[in-house]
């Protein structure tokens, strides 16, 4: 099919992060965008502005009659979070429009550029939003699809220059619902393949036989970039291909003489000279490695180590990723979108390293029950390596409720000095009696809307 055939796109979920995305792609070529969304935030207001008609309530006649009316050229999109019973969607269905998941359409996008594909169950959004920015500070033809809202663009659509046959696409390549199957890319990154989503794959092992499926989707010659730790598990038959590895200290591709200045890291890329005294322009111990994978993707697109160096630099994070809320001698507030152990722990220990003598506070909210239940033992671990936990409800997103899973079961087995449990409607008032020196706030629920709120209790509190 051809995605030109069509004026008008709407979407149901537009909100979500990867729908925002696509819904701008659309707009930017010209082509009427309306959609439907649960809850209006932030980002939905700003689409509105960009001149997206956008409606909250599930009514078939909010529906733009310009839609209603052209079922044959109209194109939806939709988010496998919309439930079975939504009225739109059923109406949609049911008089004959064209109806896709927002991964196809992706997969449509991009099968006319040569597409970089993000994969891994960590550090997707940071190190696609990495390889976006080195191509376009290096002044490549390039569009990228992000899952998260750059600081260098305030924006989850990066694009510079001519769109045409040459032009790199950038894309997360999702392993959820196994999204990431609908890609071809010419180069791949896999930062890691850790257990998760098994209430999709049903356990590890047929996860990894999807990303073996998606690495055999590369194009014949291009480039699989693989962690170090997985490329014997994922790739040791592979042979279609260019394979580089990396890792933060093994691999083709390393950082060496890590060094840790006023909260942030230098190092030596090795592997390409070396490139030596790297000022890494955002925090956390876990994005020297995606650092190390963005350089060698934009380096295998034709940017040199000199731009690389200075886009390394330049980068300013991406919303929710280890995002600083208060800098302060006395105080740190940061926000973190970490939602699975292995995240946790990386984000944990990295804020350790940053600040060994401070008393460390983390604020969690669960993510789905069924998440929640596969990896209790390790999310208990992770979080202890605070000193004070504040555990929160699980955030359900697209799940019922599981029978005996809740909050509860991840507590008892912290071992942090002090933990306590909380629910939206404390969660402020039990901070605020306690002593702060370095907070965070994990999760990838609603945890968010609590940022704004925490920020102006703890300056509050402590300018009095």
């Amino acid at each position: 099919m051809r995605l030109a055939q069509y004026h008008h796109i709407y979407f149901l979920g537009i909100g979500g992060i990867g729908m925002s995305a696509l819904a701008r792609w659309f707009m930017h070529k010209g082509v009427q965008v309306s959609g439907y969304d649960r809850t209006p935030t932030a980002l939905t207001s700003r689409l509105t502005e960009e001149g997206m008609s956008i409606h909250f309530e599930d009514s078939v006649d909010l529906i733009p009659s310009v839609v209603r009316d052209n079922p044959s050229q109209t194109l939806v999109i939709y988010t496998p979070a919309i439930p079975s019973d939504h009225r739109e969607h059923a109406y949609l269905r049911d008089n004959g429009f064209t109806i896709m998941k927002r991964s196809e359409v992706l997969g449509l996008i991009s099968k006319d550029y040569n597409t970089v594909a993000v994969a891994g169950t960590h550090g997707k959004t940071t190190t696609s939003s990495m390889v976006a920015h080195l191509l376009k500070s290096a002044g490549k033809d390039m569009v990228a699809f992000l899952g998260g809202l750059t600081a260098n663009y305030n924006s989850n659509l990066v694009m510079h220059g001519e769109q045409g046959g040459g032009t790199i696409a950038v894309a997360e390549a999702d392993e959820f619902d196994r999204s990431f199957l609908r890609l071809h890319p010419k180069v791949a990154i896999v930062t890691s393949a850790d257990p998760d989503h098994l209430d999709i794959y049903g356990d590890h092992s047929q996860m990894l036989t999807s990303f073996r499926d998606f690495i055999n989707q590369i194009a014949p010659g291009g480039n699989l970039i693989i962690h170090e730790s997985i490329v014997d598990k994922l790739a040791a038959d592979v042979s279609h291909v260019n394979i580089d590895t990396y890792s933060m200290s093994r691999g083709q591709f390393f950082a060496g003489n890590i060094t840790a200045k006023s909260g942030f890291f230098e190092f030596d890329l090795e592997g390409f000279g070396p490139v030596e005294h790297i000022k890494l322009g955002v925090p956390g111990f876990h994005n020297i490695e995606n650092a190390v994978a963005a350089s060698i993707a934009a380096w295998r697109c034709g940017v040199d180590v000199r731009a690389i160096r200075r886009g390394l630099e330049s980068f300013a994070g991406v919303k929710r990723r280890f995002e600083f809320v208060i800098r302060e001698k006395e105080l740190v507030y940061v926000d973190d979108y970490a939602h699975h152990p292995a995240e946790i722990e990386a984000f944990l220990r990295s804020m350790r390293l940053l600040y060994p003598r401070k008393k460390l506070t983390v604020v969690f909210q669960p993510h789905l029950y069924s998440r929640t239940r596969d990896f209790a033992e390790g999310f208990s671990k992770s979080l202890s390596i605070a000193d004070e936990v504040f555990l929160m409800d699980i955030y359900p997103a697209r799940e019922l409720p599981i029978p005996g899973v809740d909050s509860d079961m991840l507590l008892s087995n912290v071992t942090s000095p002090e933990k306590h449990r909380c629910g939206k409607n404390d969660l402020l008032q039990k901070l605020e009696q306690t002593n702060i020196e370095v907070i965070a706030t994990v999760g990838a629920g609603d945890i968010d809307t609590f940022v704004g709120p925490i920020k102006d209790m703890l300056l509050k509190k402590y300018a009095a």
